[in-house]
């Protein structure tokens, strides 16, 4: 399942494990049970393993590195994504009064570190700046991860929920390319069709990653009505692609954009992983696209 090489991509896996969601299920989160599952996605090709320093109130980074310890091997078969760049005050850091970014090239040195401790590895495969710091300039930010990347900690870098002035801006100070920008995306948001972010990363060959491809859950949702629509059109189609599962094709949608995004799941169970990568495996009729368009927007197209 990895993704087709470009000018300025690395190769991760078209459906990456995220673990935003990971301590939802504490069972789930321990060692042996989350070892199991990262050993699983990688037989099913979900390779590419997404996480960031302030999820679970900054301990998610941990609980990866112990499973990891727990199969030895595993790491190299896998591409670890981290994110840094969001100060929340929590328990860990009463230090912190107000939730903050902080994309100096300082903090994106130390927080990288910590995450090369806690994850138990020499090296990022990428590190994405996870949201725009509206204090830090470009430089400095760009100085940070041009630091990482010479000294070997990162292999890749990239960022998150950047508009596209944003990441040119980026770019523009950076020596090495930024392979990719992590942006929600779905049936439920198309925004990032329409408003150039999705044509930035087609024209500069950047494969952009999807986080929620399924609303955040909202397609399981009985009580919604555009959740509904899709589901019916799913069923529809359904046929045509050996019964695909509803989030099969959902994923299966935004996979078939032109820039190639990855979309990022967010679950514990492997039932649900092994559905997810079903995905790249169905390639979506035109027409039956942009039915699911439709039944999302609730209307024809213009």
């Amino acid at each position: 399942m990895a993704h087709p090489s470009s000018a300025t991509s690395p190769r991760f896996s078209r459906i990456v494990y995220g673990t935003w969601r990971l301590l939802d299920d504490p069972a789930a989160a321990a060692p042996e049970p989350l070892a199991a599952r990262l050993e699983a996605c990688a037989e099913l090709g979900l390779t590419t393993i997404d996480t960031a320093e302030v999820y679970g109130k900054y301990e998610v980074e941990d609980r990866i590195g112990a499973a990891l310890e727990r199969i030895p091997g595993l790491r190299p078969k896998l591409q670890i994504v981290s994110k840094c760049g969001i100060y929340v005050p929590v328990e860990r850091h009463p230090e912190r009064t107000v939730a903050h970014y902080d994309a100096s090239a300082a903090r994106i040195i130390k927080s990288a570190e910590k995450s090369l401790r806690l994850l138990k590895t020499d090296y990022l495969d990428l590190l994405l700046i996870h949201r725009p710091d509206w204090l830090a300039p470009a430089d400095e930010t760009a100085a940070g991860l041009e630091r990482l990347l010479r000294d070997g900690k990162i292999l890749s870098a990239g960022v998150s929920n950047y508009s596209v002035d944003q990441f040119d801006t980026l770019q523009s100070r950076l020596n090495a390319r930024l392979v990719t920008n992590q942006i929600e995306l779905s049936l439920f948001r198309m925004a990032p069709i329409t408003d150039g972010t999705l044509s930035q990363c087609e024209r500069l060959r950047v494969c952009p990653m999807a986080w929620s491809p399924l609303g955040g859950g909202r397609l399981f949702r009985d009580d919604d009505e555009t959740a509904a629509r899709i589901l019916a059109a799913c069923r529809e189609i359904a046929p045509r692609y050996g019964h695909a599962p509803p989030e099969a094709l959902a994923l299966a949608w935004v996979l078939a954009l032109p820039a190639q995004p990855m979309v990022v799941i967010g679950t514990n169970r492997t039932d649900r992983i092994r559905i997810a990568a079903q995905a790249v495996h169905i390639q979506l009729d035109r027409v039956d696209w942009y039915r699911l368009w439709e039944a999302a927007q609730g209307r024809r197209i213009p």
